[in-house]
């Protein structure tokens, strides 16, 4: 029998006898498919990961009248003026964001610091470094917390490097939570949480050859103390401050903290404990006032001098004149610390949400047409062989100036992860302007540790060198050789299993943010026996797991029979459809009682469950009628209502 035709399409076809034009009756016959193919997927899908072509559906510019062209220029200027409020709005909330977390966290985050036995364990600092970031979603805090212990004697230099390696892998939690925000839809979410956890997986996989390599050789530690001990560096001018000028009347408007607070509970000072973090007076003057007085035995380290039969000695009395009260909301608020953290959580995260979400609306309606093709091929279009190499080299330059002028690579990279999700910037062009932006924050910091005084000067700048080369290393590790770029391939298979599983993504999170962390630390307090005893069991176990799945998927006839598949293995642990199961029951309990989120989640599903039966629908009218097929769906039918 003929073909169906397609929906949508005449239902009577036009046959052409005239045998010239074979080619085009051909192209008009549709394409038969067998069953199975039918039954297991559409045969021409298109490959997720292939960008999106941003086509333009409006009227061409040369086909507008003079008012039409008036009226598409200016609400150009208006979407563009919008987008940098937004952009504007989005970094504020981003440094928002980092403020609620240190008056959530931050004074844990003091205490955590305070045990140096457990930070001259390796293992411990590494994650150490990554709950104190994700604590204060800053890496600069952090670091400077690290360079304020070396330099009071609290802890050496060779024992911070672990803490800076764990802090490089805390920054980037803040643009994998920007990329679950377009959990909407399934393919930008896909994209977008890959072009984020790439970031993930250069850092871990970083710091799982760096930190044994550190531990055995000292590495980072040598090179660094050799560049100090080389150049005789003088002290100079701050990293200077591009965005933050811009940012700061708004941001400071808000909330204003008094770091200082956490540097001084990570150091020891009882006196800090008891302080707030929040500022509250911005002006300030200690005064000190000196007499001379008698006393009858002279104080160890004090100026003493003898008059006669008397001792005299110097004291001093100071005191802080309080000049002028800060201007931001939470000045005259009686609220504690913890409160006032929890309120800007609520509506940074709220504020950064609707930003992300507009931010990805505007660019959608923007890049269209010839600014799109024009956008995307400088930013994902490749040198001319043989040079072809050079372009993710530029693009490391690229992403180390733009966070050199943005200063925090976590603003940077958190702004390029809605680009990869709608399909402007490709995974392969995110992975190196990801490596360029780690670069360009351990400039800044190492502008930073110049600026420090002298005493601090030669600590600050060698913990600064030493983040440096780290990220060095790491490139020169899982970049140069095409082979070695992992990263990108795991973040693709992560973007998958995301994309499939959107819960999973949040699972990821916790996990390796939190769970793991938290666990770790908590075998280091217990001894580095227990750590040991503990990890060694599950990293063989992880090791032996990950070489089985690499062997079934290229040499599985060298492995035994029993080991060529986990089907052995209950379900749950070998699939996450019966956890996906879980899930889904759980949130349709929800969506029962009215959780709105769930209602979004479902009208979500509902579309795309719509979707799939449109294509499976479209792909039923292309097979060839099946006297047989039929049939047997009519007995089928019947046997159902029976």
């Amino acid at each position: 029998m003929a073909p169906r035709p397609q929906v949508g399409a005449d239902s009577s076809p036009t046959l052409d006898n005239d045998n010239d034009n074979g080619p085009a009756k051909d192209a008009g016959i549709l394409p038969s498919y067998s069953t199975v193919d039918l039954v297991n997927g559409d045969p021409d899908e298109a490959d997720p990961w292939d960008l999106p072509e941003l086509r333009d559906t409006g009227v061409k510019w040369s086909d507008l009248e003079t008012k039409g062209k008036v009226l598409r220029v200016l609400s150009g200027i208006m979407k563009a003026v919008m987008l940098v409020g937004l952009l504007y709005l989005f970094i504020c909330s981003l440094d928002v964001l980092s403020s609620a977390f240190q008056l959530v966290g931050g004074k844990a985050a003091g205490d955590i610091f305070q045990d140096n036995v457990i930070l001259s364990n390796p293992v411990a600092g590494l994650v150490i470094g990554v709950l104190v970031t994700v604590l204060v979603q800053s890496s600069s805090t952090s670091s400077s917390i690290v360079v304020s212990m070396v330099s009071s004697g609290l802890l050496d230099v060779q024992s911070a490097v672990p803490i800076i390696m764990g802090a490089n892998i805390g920054t980037s939690v803040t643009n994998t939570i920007v990329a679950m925000m377009q959990a909407g839809d399934r393919n930008e979410f896909r994209r977008a949480f890959a072009g984020a956890t790439v970031h993930d997986f250069f850092n871990w996989l970083s710091v799982m050859i760096l930190l044994p390599l550190e531990v055995a050789t000292g590495v980072l530690y040598k090179l660094t103390h050799l560049i100090i001990e080389s150049f005789n560096i003088q002290g100079g001018d701050n990293a200077p401050d591009l965005l933050n000028v811009i940012t700061d009347p708004l941001t400071d408007s808000i909330i204003q903290l008094d770091k200082s607070v956490i540097t001084g509970i990570a150091t020891g000072d009882p006196s800090a404990r008891n302080k707030s973090l929040i500022k509250v007076w911005c002006k300030t003057e200690t005064n000190t006032t000196f007499w001379n007085a008698t006393v009858e035995n002279c104080t160890a380290g004090a100026l003493c001098w003898e008059e006669g039969n008397l001792t005299w000695t110097q004291m001093n009395s100071s005191w802080t004149e309080y000049q002028e009260k800060c201007k931001h909301i939470f000045a005259s608020a009686n609220l504690p610390d913890l409160a006032v953290g929890l309120i800007l959580l609520a509506l940074s995260l709220l504020t950064l949400c609707t930003c992300l979400i507009l931010i990805v609306k505007l660019l959608n309606s923007m890049l269209k047409g010839q600014v799109a093709v024009v956008i995307k091929k400088v930013l994902n279009t490749d040198f001319p062989f043989p040079f072809a190499w050079v372009t993710g080299y530029i693009a490391m330059f690229v992403g180390a100036g733009m966070t050199f002028i943005v200063q925090s690579s976590s603003v940077f990279t958190s702004a390029i992860t809605p680009l990869v999700g709608i399909g402007v910037i490709s995974l392969e062009r995110a992975y190196p302007l990801t490596l360029g932006s780690n670069i360009g924050t351990t400039t800044t910091a190492i502008l930073a540790a110049m600026a420090s005084p002298g005493e601090t000067l030669a600590n600050s700048l060698q913990i600064a060198l030493c983040h440096f080369f780290f990220n060095i290393m790491g490139i020169i590790l899982w970049y140069p050789i095409p082979f070695t770029r992992l990263p990108i391939r795991l973040a693709r298979g992560l973007g998958n299993r995301t994309a499939k599983y959107r819960w999973f993504a949040a699972f990821y999170l916790f996990l390796c943010f939190l769970v793991f962390p938290l666990t770790v630390f908590g075998l280091s307090v217990a001894g580095w026996q227990v750590l040991v005893g503990v990890g060694v069991p599950l990293v063989t176990l992880a090791v032996f797991v990950i070489v089985v799945n690499v062997m079934q998927s290229r040499c599985v006839r060298f492995l035994p029979p029993y080991l060529r598949s986990w089907d052995f293995l209950p379900r749950p642990m070998r699939s996450l459809a019966p956890w996906d199961a879980v899930v889904t029951s759980i949130f349709g309990f929800c969506g029962k009682h009215c959780c709105c989120c769930c209602k979004c989640c479902k009208c979500c599903k509902k579309k795309e469950d719509n979707e799939k039966v449109m294509n499976q629908g479209r792909r039923s009218l292309e097979m060839y009628d099946n006297p047989a097929m039929a049939r047997d769906e009519d007995s089928s039918a019947r046997a159902a209502r029976f």
